[in-house]
């Protein structure tokens, strides 16, 4: 593929759904960017629309579709390429949508350069487009899927760097073990390499990304502490952030490897799912509440300053008006800074669906809301105990003039005036002020 160049061409790329997503569609731009391809700018038709696809919900399933649908109508006569969770589990719907020229699954999604560039090769040569490829009837089967490296930051200053893929828990509610197989991982060798990378192209903040990364090692026999004490000794990287991992697999020799590691942030986030134990036993969770509570505490214990988000899902089958009750109750009391909220969604094929009882779609909505109100309340409290606090912030892009937005170590989220050029991507000292009028950050002054 070195020979061929994509000068003149031009492409659009949209990532639905988690960090794990975004990394991967980075990763493709980069890649075809070194042989030309350029972003398109507003307005401009694109000769190829990349669309990263999520389908964690039905909710995401409507999105996707009708990214795809706007994508058709605005780039009339583009590549379409489509690949992602929502891909791999309705590649037949995906390819009957009129203007998709390429559906990628779990097994094809490595490929997707090689593809494209397989396309414009192609055209140019006067040969017909690449035929439209599905995972095929076994897309729900456990396969033996590669692990595809990406390590990208797109246009954000932070780095996602892929761990990890796919899982072997298979929870109730959840379809992705279907969507991106089993579990398996990159070597620490080669993640390391990939981070020493970073550093090379000024990067500072690695986030690293997976579906399950406390199960890394399934692959190589390596394990999750081993990895993320090699990629501390890699200098020039400043920050780690640990994306997501389940709380039993977030062990106490990870919290105080974390607690006392040169580069690892006070900061984690950690599904809980349901503050029910109940729930939790519907949802076949790998813990109970006590457990959870026992670790929220071990974090807080070990660093004080910490931000813990928190995943939440509401109108679980079988989730009666008590069990929400008790689950929120708990949750009021737990020590954590943010919840994450969502509705839970019927999914095809899940074990879920043979819980009798059903939630009314106006009671989640009302349930999520409490929720959110609870959120809310520890989200401001944890903002404001810091302010007047001097603190590290990365400065991330922003407009010419305009103020630069960033976080802290602990993952407050500021906003400050612009020094000037060139101060995106650097650490700076910021005394943490009142809160922005809109809720959405604190205003601080770097110092």
């Amino acid at each position: 593929m070195e020979d061929v160049s994509l000068v003149g061409c031009k492409a659009v790329y949209f990532t639905l759904g988690c960090k794990l997503n975004f990394a991967e569609t980075s990763t493709v731009a980069e890649r075809l960017a070194e042989m030309g391809m350029e972003k398109a700018r507003r307005g401009e038709t694109a000769d190829l629309c990349f669309i990263n696809t999520c389908s964690v919900t039905e909710v995401a399933d409507h999105k996707c579709r009708q990214t795809i649908h706007k994508l058709v109508r605005n780039h009339p006569g583009a590549f379409v390429v489509v690949t992602g969770c929502y891909a791999q589990l309705r590649p037949e719907e995906v390819a009957g949508i009129d203007g998709v020229d390429l559906v990628l699954g779990a097994a094809e999604k490595g490929r997707a350069v090689e593809l494209i560039v397989s396309h414009f090769r192609s055209r140019r040569s006067g040969q017909e487009n690449v035929n439209v490829e599905t995972p095929g009837p076994d897309a729900r089967e456990k396969r033996e899927e590669p692990f595809v490296p990406s390590c990208a930051c797109g246009d954000r200053t932070r780095y996602f760097l892929k761990v990890q893929d796919g899982c072997n828990y298979f929870c109730t509610y959840c379809t992705i073990p279907f969507a991106r197989g089993r579990s398996r991982n990159g070597s620490i060798a080669s993640l390391v390499e990939q981070a020493q990378e970073v550093v090379s192209r000024g990067g500072k903040e690695i986030v690293i990304t997976g579906v399950n990364i406390g199960d890394f090692g399934q692959t190589t026999g390596e394990s999750f502490l081993d990895l993320i004490k090699a990629l501390d000794q890699v200098q020039g990287i400043a920050r780690y952030r640990i994306s997501s991992i389940e709380p039993n697999l977030l062990t106490d020799e990870v919290l105080e490897f974390c607690a006392s590691s040169r580069a690892f942030m006070p900061h984690f986030h950690v599904p809980l799912q349901s503050g029910s134990d109940e729930v939790l036993r519907l949802m076949h969770r790998r813990y109970d509440t006590a457990f959870f509570e026992q670790k929220m505490a071990r974090i807080r214990e070990l660093m004080p300053d910490a931000f813990i988000g928190v995943d939440v899902i509401v109108g679980m089958r079988g989730e009666t008006d008590e069990l929400f009750a008790q689950a929120l109750d708990y949750m009021d009391r737990l020590p954590v800074s943010q919840y994450h909220v969502f509705s839970y969604s019927e999914r095809p094929g899940t074990k879920a669906l043979n819980i009798p009882l059903r939630v009314r779609p106006e009671v989640k909505k009302e349930r999520s809301a409490r929720v959110l109100s609870v959120s809310d309340a520890h989200a401001r409290a944890f903002y404001n105990k810091y302010i007047g606090e001097v603190r590290p912030v990365l400065l991330e892009h922003g407009k010419r003039g305009s103020a630069m937005g960033g976080f802290t170590d602990n993952y407050i989220r500021v906003e400050c005036a612009s020094p000037g050029l060139g101060a995106d991507n650097q650490i700076v000292s910021v005394r943490l002020g009142d809160w922005k009028a809109d809720g959405t950050a604190l205003i601080g002054e770097i110092v």
